[in-house]
């Protein structure tokens, strides 16, 4: 049997974690992604706020921070306080997690569009990618890479078979789409990803080649904040650009007319 002691100190150990796990939350921080209007100065991107900093906005201001849960759209005149104190429901933690995720081996079967077949329709709707590191490769510029080997060109036309190739210093892979499917495996056998390396890609149909230029990171963060915050000291705007879109479309309306 456990003694009148024993039970106190574990009583007090329980009280202890659960403060350090609450002081953890009550202190996590905030990241600015995305900032226009006259604040724009004193709110940057890459800009880093405390818990239960101020956030004073005027009229035509609007802000996006991060934080560990999501994302706030903050829209002036007004005063808000980031106490990171916004609800979310499961489902949309679960579809966060799968575009954040990089674990996966996703390999270019994975790609398939459901009822492709005969059922498979036209859309004048562009679809954002569905992973933040997929690679588009529509879009030029400098990309994260989190892991090497699972990496994934992604297109967003889907309506038709496509070929296509990578290239770099003179050599030369081919790529391959087929009807329905948007995803296609790096070819990391005959161009491997090297950091700071710059890449060309260029398939049928979908314009001019594009220059790719790769970040690689070792093993990404997990919280969104810091996901966020090392996209911008990479310089990897086109996947923070769809983190921040992405995060909006889940998180919901605009905050404004803080207190």
């Amino acid at each position: 049997m456990f003694s009148v002691k024993k039970i106190k100190l574990a009583a007090a150990s329980l009280v202890l974690g659960t403060a350090v796990i609450g002081a953890g939350i009550a202190h996590a921080q905030s990241v600015v992604v995305r900032s226009t209007g006259p604040s724009k100065a004193q709110y940057p991107k890459g800009k880093k706020l405390p818990a239960n900093a101020r956030v004073t906005l005027k009229s035509g201001d609007r802000v996006t921070v991060l934080d560990k849960s999501g994302s706030r759209v903050l829209s002036g005149p007004g005063a808000y306080t980031l106490d990171g104190k916004v609800t979310r429901d499961q489902t949309r933690s679960t579809r966060v997690a799968g575009f954040l995720s990089n674990r996966s081996t996703r390999r270019a079967r994975t790609g398939a569009v459901r009822g492709a077949g005969n059922s498979l329709r036209a859309s004048t709707q562009v679809m954002p990618s569905p992973n933040l590191w997929f690679i588009d490769v529509t879009k030029g510029g400098t990309y994260c890479v989190a892991n090497p080997q699972t990496q994934v060109l992604w297109r967003p036309e889907v309506m038709s078979n496509a070929t296509g190739q990578l290239s770099r210093a003179g050599v030369t892979a081919p790529l391959q789409w087929r009807r329905g499917n948007a995803l296609k495996s790096w070819p990391l056998d005959s161009l491997p990803l090297t950091d700071g390396a710059t890449y060309q890609v260029g398939v049928q149909g979908l314009g001019a080649a594009q220059n790719v230029t790769i970040k690689l990171l070792g093993d990404a963060p997990e919280d969104i904040d810091e996901t966020a915050a090392l996209l911008i000291e990479k310089g990897c705007d086109i996947q923070l650009d769809l983190l921040v879109t992405t995060l909006e479309a889940s998180d919901g309306a605009i905050i404004g007319g803080g207190q």
